[in-house]
């Protein structure tokens, strides 16, 4: 499915992604098109793209190709969901502890709605870390 959604090819057209933007959310997928975890998000992103359009944009970027960011963000797992608001890094409290990003998937599309929800109306109103309506950190039980 990742076909379906806009790719950024270089480190310069994800830096125009993040600072032409000024009344939607940027959210990008940072990973892998081959990778069994980012196919599974980015059929996720784009059944939900035509439900948030009005708030957010969604793009995608492979790391391989572009590993300009991959130092940056620390973007070593196999799927990472970044956000960004008039050209501001928007974190996301998670209960996992690593508030810069999403590193795992979300397969409910209701949920990942909520999400992108939550972190447009938090960034809208200036914050640059948002709660999540879920605390992430149960989500396995040993």
């Amino acid at each position: 499915m990742s076909y379906l959604l806009p790719h950024l090819k270089n480190g310069w057209q994800v830096d125009q992604a993040i600072l032409s933007e000024e009344e939607r959310l940027v959210v990008i997928r940072f990973g892998h098109d081959w990778e069994p975890d980012c196919m599974q998000v980015d059929e996720v992103l784009k059944s939900i793209q035509p439900k948030v359009k009005n708030y957010a944009v969604i793009y995608l970027v492979d790391i391989s190709k572009v590993p300009d960011f991959n130092h940056m963000y620390e973007l070593y797992d196999n799927v990472t969901l970044m956000f960004f608001y008039r050209n501001k890094h928007i974190m996301i409290d998670l209960g996992t502890g690593n508030n810069n990003k999403i590193n795992f998937v979300i397969s409910d599309k209701q949920e990942m709605i909520d999400m992108f929800e939550v972190v447009f109306r938090g960034a809208k109103k200036g914050r640059g870390l948002v709660v999540s309506l879920k605390d992430y950190s149960t989500k396995y039980k040993y």
